[in-house]
């Protein structure tokens, strides 16, 4: 089994809930069954007043969770080119529903989110109640080298970021420390990768019966107060105006334009940034433009609504399996893309994964009612 759960009894008879995502070699790749497993006990947990709290953590130096097991979905997409394969809808509405679950988890859910947390991973850190980052970490929705395109509630905190920090790290997958992530209100605390065990223990010291918040509260304070001494310079708020200067522009082949002038920046990031874009997927840049577009006036339950529908129509066309392939499976690094310029792709293509890809009612049209 992929998940490891347990159950500590504290001082006053209240059990804290842990769930470890166990499949280190894979740096704990989502797959279904994991997705299926965390859900229920998120369920059994919430229903149980015994339990009082909820940590969710990762296994392993390397990773909390660096994303979704996507090859099997790459695989299912190769055996039915232009159609949705099942497992597509099956996954990604597991996937989805368990991140709305977290954003609306009715106990205290704590994320320890330490080395990379990557797309998938990235959906179960920003859907807790108190998100932690170490040192270790390295945040990232890097989905335009697979062609695919950040999902997971990415359309709701990217459009949220100052600025146009979201639509730039959205479209060249950049990574951000511990400090951006406080920054861009991707994390809550920044704790040590070795305070770990001193959290669970102060959690089970806690007295749970009154004034929870106000321990919980004290209880993170003073640890985050003895790792502010690691914390790591920030990179991306201190060059928003930069950004923003070269993003004030019409339409998403102007903004692949601007960035991918920077490959010969001598400013590392920049250079870095616009290398993963160039070499990226083009119509995955026009879905990063055009979701964050969308997105900003939608509710959380609309915007894995919207993400679903994308995602089902991105099993369709032939880029996604491509990038998996290149990038995951054989590894060659060349990905073929259908769309090799940002400029050949169709308007009519963009705006197709957009519309739902199912009869009848959208199979997550109960968000709302959690």
């Amino acid at each position: 089994m992929n998940l490891h759960v347990e159950e500590l009894t504290g001082t006053d008879g209240a059990r804290i809930a842990i769930a470890t995502l166990d499949a280190e070699k894979s740096l704990n790749a989502l797959s279904l069954p994991m997705i299926q497993q965390l859900s229920e006990h998120l369920d059994t947990w919430a229903k149980d007043p015994q339990v009082v709290c909820v940590l969710l953590r990762g296994n392993g130096a390397k990773a909390f969770c660096a994303g979704g097991e996507v090859r099997s979905l790459a695989h299912a997409c190769l055996a039915h080119p232009g159609e949705v394969p099942p497992l597509a809808g099956h996954f990604f509405a597991a996937e989805y529903r368990l991140d709305y679950r977290l954003h609306t988890y009715p106990k205290p859910l704590i994320c320890w989110g330490h080395g990379y947390v990557l797309g998938g991973g990235m959906g179960l850190l920003q859907g807790a109640g108190i998100r932690i980052v170490t040192p270790s970490s390295r945040l990232a929705m890097p989905e335009i080298s697979i062609g695919l395109y950040p999902d997971v509630g990415a359309s709701w905190f990217l459009s949220r970021m100052p600025g146009k920090l979201g639509l730039f790290l959205g479209l060249t997958g950049a990574h951000m420390n511990g400090r951006d992530a406080l920054d861009l209100n991707l994390a809550d605390r920044f704790l040590l990768d070795e305070q770990q065990e001193a959290l669970i223990e102060g959690l089970l010291q806690l007295n749970w019966q009154e004034q929870t918040p106000r321990q919980l509260n004290s209880l993170l304070k003073a640890l985050q107060q003895e790792a502010l001494e690691q914390m790591p310079d920030a990179q991306w708020l201190p060059r928003r105006q930069q950004i923003d200067s070269w993003l004030d522009v019409s339409d998403v082949g102007c903004a692949w334009r601007a960035i991918s002038q920077l490959h010969n920046h001598s400013d590392a990031l920049y250079s870095r940034a616009a290398k993963t874009l160039v070499e990226g997927c083009p119509l995955t840049a026009h879905l990063v433009w055009e979701q964050i577009r969308r997105a900003r006036y939608l509710s959380l339950a609309e915007v894995f609504q919207m993400e679903y529908t994308l995602s089902l129509n991105c099993c369709r066309h032939p880029e996604f399996a491509e990038g998996v392939r290149a990038r995951l499976i054989d590894k060659d690094h060349q990905p073929h893309w259908h769309w090799a310029d940002i400029n050949s792709v169709p308007e009519a293509v963009v705006e197709a994964h957009f519309h739902k890809a199912w009869e009848g009612r959208h199979p997550l049209a109960d968000l709302t009612d959690y």
